[in-house]
């Protein structure tokens, strides 16, 4: 089906489905279904604004008819909307004699509505005036709805909000009310981005948990159902004659009894994995890439740990950084970097096969509060979009807040290792929060450069040997180096860090300057992008 339109010079052919990569050359708004396209030009327009009359008696300027043009018909091709005061590029209808024009958005607005979150009808104003919203509290200037009962000012985004939201970060329905009704709440900060609430202005308010949020933070993220049941990770099979040792791993708390399998068989490895309560060596779980503690699962033929916790992982779960259900994903030979904390992971992951978002371990487990040594209040996981300074590293990332004061916390840091182990360093580092003495004057033992007073350091108390957590880590916070095996290659590869100095890929022939395998049965050095391909 051909259409001839005044706007291209060539007949728009109609498409059943664009999938969001065009804009609408009318509106300017994001293709999606059905349209009208002319590929000569690259010229799409939405079917609602290919059909728009080419001259249109308007309520809000009744003297004249307004023609439709394709841009602005001025110097420069851009005017201003007399109905919203913004600039337009685009489609607008124009009158010659008043110099007077409406985008199409405002051209199309309805004369009256009924909305959801007041009671009565609402008009348009038809004149463009300065006014404050009765909704958001914001000043406007354009052309607003009013309700000639109330008095009852409003811009058209927030009369047309929901009654009701549903947000991944709470478990119950919020609703819609004025501040005024949640004054004697405890709470008057916004939960999802730990901000105050303007009482002046409507929010998003849950009575059952005396839970406030601001308008646009309830609605950025709106939550999709869950349809999938959380499913485990572990397969259990009792025998009687395990049951006497079953009795002795038993953990009794106040209201339940917890009953560890003393051997398991887990999807992550081949061989089945034994429990173990104490722990003889410093090493690493394959889950998470932490140091183990006890209670942990090792396979007895492998070097291969979990935590009792990551054994226990659930294979979907939930996570307020992301609107959709996340998959935990396996250790896979390429590593990831996760989207909280921006470390590349090589061990579990909770992945969106939708966005390619994903969480390593230690990430996922932070929700929407976070209780840290290191500060006294719990901090909150702010929804503001932007990156935020981390108050013990000064990078920029997304935070948690403190609601009473102004102490910041990133993921990276918040996921920190207590104690750690450095490959060049007898002894344990432990993380510490504030300077290990007054001398003012404080410097990294590895780099030998100056330490920020302020931020976190890793130190080891019988050596005095402080060290910055990245001279520490390196790149790889979160990578477990060792021995691999893979369908890539024929025999067992291991994880290593290289240098520029040392022997190339065998593979692409460049240096092996950050990770690579080894491989000691074909003595070769391959990049992990290389071994891949």
């Amino acid at each position: 089906m051909e259409l001839q339109h005044f706007s291209d010079d060539h007949p728009l052919i109609f498409n059943e489905f664009l999938n969001g990569q065009f804009e609408c050359n009318g509106c300017g708004e994001p293709m999606e279904g059905s349209c009208y396209s002319c590929k000569k030009c690259d010229f799409n327009l939405h079917p609602s604004c290919a059909e728009l009359p080419h001259e249109l008696q308007h309520p809000i300027h009744w003297k004249h008819p307004l023609i439709l043009h394709k841009t602005p018909p001025y110097d420069g091709g851009t005017c201003t909307c007399n109905g919203c005061n913004l600039p337009c590029k685009k489609f607008i209808y124009h009158c010659p004699l008043c110099k007077f024009d409406l985008d199409i958005k405002c051209a199309s607005l309805p004369l009256t509505i009924e909305t959801e979150i007041h009671d009565h009808t609402l008009t348009l104003l038809r004149n463009s005036i300065s006014f404050t919203c009765n909704v958001c509290g914001k000043e406007g200037k354009g052309m607003p709805y009013l309700c000639a009962v109330c008095g009852f000012w409003v811009h058209l985004k927030c009369a047309s909000l929901p009654r009701i939201v549903k947000h991944i970060r709470h478990k119950h329905p919020l609703n819609f009310t004025y501040s005024t009704n949640v004054d004697n709440s405890e709470h008057k900060l916004c939960q999802l981005c730990v901000k105050m609430v303007d009482t002046n202005q409507g929010v998003y308010f849950c009575s059952i948990c005396d839970y406030v949020a601001h308008l646009d933070c309830a609605t950025n993220e709106e939550c999709e159902d869950e349809k999938e049941p959380l499913e485990s990770t572990v397969t259990v099979t009792y025998e009687d004659s395990e049951l006497d040792e079953l009795a002795q791993n038993m953990k009794v708390g106040e209201e339940k009894i917890e009953m560890m399998p003393i051997e398991i068989k887990h999807f992550s490895h081949e061989h089945d994995l034994k429990l173990f309560e104490e722990l003889e060596n410093y090493e690493i779980c394959d889950g998470c890439i932490r140091p183990i503690f006890p209670p942990f699962y090792n396979c007895a033929q492998c070097d291969f740990f979990l935590h009792k916790s990551c054994v226990e992982l659930p294979l979907k779960k939930r996570h307020p950084l992301h609107q959709h259900q996340l998959n935990l994903q396996l250790r896979r030979p390429m590593a990831s970097q996760c989207d909280a904390c921006k470390c590349l992971s090589n061990g579990f992951i909770y992945n969106c096969q939708q966005c390619h978002f994903e969480l390593d371990i230690s990430c996922s487990l932070i929700t929407n509060t976070l209780t840290h040594v290191a500060h006294k209040d719990r901090l909150m996981l702010s929804s503001i979009t932007k990156a935020e300074k981390c108050s013990a590293c000064n990078s920029s990332s997304k935070i948690f807040r403190c609601p009473k004061c102004e102490f910041t916390l990133d993921f990276g840091c918040a996921t920190l290792p207590r104690t750690i182990k450095y490959r060049q360093h007898e002894h344990l580092f432990t993380l510490r929060y504030t300077v290990e003495d007054d001398s003012g004057e404080y410097y990294c033992d590895i780099c030998e450069e100056e330490r920020n007073p302020k931020h976190w350091f890793y130190y080891c108390e019988k050596c005095s040997y402080p060290a910055h957590p990245k001279c520490i880590f390196g790149d790889f916070q979160n990578i477990k180096f060792g021995i691999y095996t893979s369908d890539v290659h024929q025999h067992p590869l291991t994880l290593v860090r290289k240098t520029k100095d040392q022997f190339p890929c065998d593979k692409c022939g460049y240096p092996c300057n950050v990770l690579a395998y080894e491989c000691a049965t074909c003595n070769i050095n391959i990049h992990l992008e290389c071994l891949l391909k």
